[in-house]
């Protein structure tokens, strides 16, 4: 695929081609610059944008995709596990329906890239992965997985327990039964090593758990905490500098009320959702000015849905909205694009429109964050995946 006289908005260093073009060769982009630099190669063909705004595929970098199904009650809600608040060995790919209509919408919407994964019931809920919105099998939608090992802490794993009468049911329980699992974990993994060094010493006893943490441990993978309350954001801090957990802050509702103390933690925070009510006593401060004040402040942030919380499609809906509110507009562009992808670790595959990367994009005539506009073109992992030109 060969796109010209675009505004490519690639979002990267390299800024806004205006005109220019984008080359995707099988699933990859391969080049991209202005118009004037493009050498055509032979009988090639081209696809003329007339002008449109090209942008990288958007990424919601928090979701329960596929995980709650559209439409279903129990039947389709594969999101918690909640027999055990310690499930760390849960993996987010053998609970996933790529079949969920969501994925189409979320298509339909510029989203090309989601993470999705266990919800808050569990102080330890699960492994999320970042999967591509299009395709019919999740093994070849898998961007990278495990993605984040997801925590949860607050309101959501206390409420779920309390009625069963067993912990955690303070919050203190809940730090307490990271902090045991993590420490389990890293006894486990030195085990290991000393066993690998010395043939006379027995390795442990396989542990699911243990071994679903070491890549968190070896900060080979994310640590994602659900944190709203400030108190519970900076019991997520504290646990990860104990451990040496490479974190992010999931949610972080309170977070703009300490926003210079999080920057100089320099964790990012995947906001969201800002386009709901405060239906619970730890939204209480929820804002959607939230956002701004905390790419304000110097912390990375991403703008998340939480789908199904929100719905999967109003993503740039809630990018807006905290544009509205004193987000400045490239921010929250880069916070459903690059910076959403720089926080979860991923951008050496997507997140920007640079050689190399996976040609993912999102075409639009009007603004993206506005509330009539809608992709006229989509272009997921090298397919077509929308053409409403």
């Amino acid at each position: 695929m060969l796109f010209i006289n675009a505004k490519v908005m690639t979002m990267s260093a390299a800024g806004v081609f205006d005109p220019g073009y984008v080359r995707v060769e099988g699933d990859k982009i391969t080049a991209c610059g202005p118009m004037e630099e493009l050498a055509l190669a032979a009988e090639e063909e081209s696809t003329d944008l007339r002008g449109a705004l090209c942008l990288p595929g958007f990424i919601d970098a928090h979701t329960h995709l596929g995980m709650w199904e559209d439409g279903l009650d129990f039947e389709g809600d594969d999101g918690n596990e909640d027999t055990d608040p310690v499930t760390p060995q849960l993996r987010a790919i053998d609970a996933v329906n790529p079949t969920d209509r969501c994925f189409r919408e979320a298509l339909e919407a510029g989203i090309t890239t989601v993470l999705t994964g266990p919800g808050s019931a569990n102080p330890i809920a699960g492994q999320f992965a970042a999967l591509k919105t299009c395709g019919r099998r999740v093994d070849d939608m898998i961007l990278m997985a495990p993605a984040a090992m997801k925590f949860a802490l607050g309101e959501n794993p206390k409420s779920t327990y309390h009625g069963k009468s067993q912990a955690p049911v303070t919050r203190m329980a809940i730090a307490s039964l990271i902090r045991e699992q993590l420490e389990k974990a890293r006894r486990y993994g030195e085990e290991q090593e000393k066993a690998k060094d010395d043939p006379e010493l027995d390795p442990p006893e396989y542990d699911a758990k243990c071994e679903a943490l070491l890549p968190a441990l070896r900060r080979e993978i994310k640590c994602h905490f659900h944190a709203h309350r400030a108190d519970d954001i900076f019991t997520a801090v504290r646990i990860a500098k104990e451990f040496g957990l490479d974190y992010v802050i999931v949610h972080g509702t309170e977070g703009y009320q300490m926003a210079d103390l999080l920057a100089a933690e320099g964790c990012g925070v995947l906001s969201g959702p800002l386009l709901c009510d405060r239906s619970k006593p730890e939204l209480k401060a929820l804002t959607p000015a939230g956002a701004g004040l905390l790419h304000k402040a110097g912390t990375p942030v991403a703008i998340v849905t939480d789908h199904p919380v929100i719905p999967i499609q109003y993503l740039p809906l809630c990018a807006g909205l905290a544009v509205r509110n004193g987000m400045e507009r490239d921010a929250a562009l880069a916070a459903i694009t690059i910076r959403a992808a720089q926080i979860c670790g991923i951008d050496g595959r997507v997140g920007s429109i640079e050689p190399g990367k996976d040609a993912d994009l999102a075409v639009f005539w009007e603004d993206p964050l506005s509330l009539s506009a809608e992709p006229v073109l989509v272009v997921c992992a090298g397919e077509t995946a929308l053409d409403r030109r």
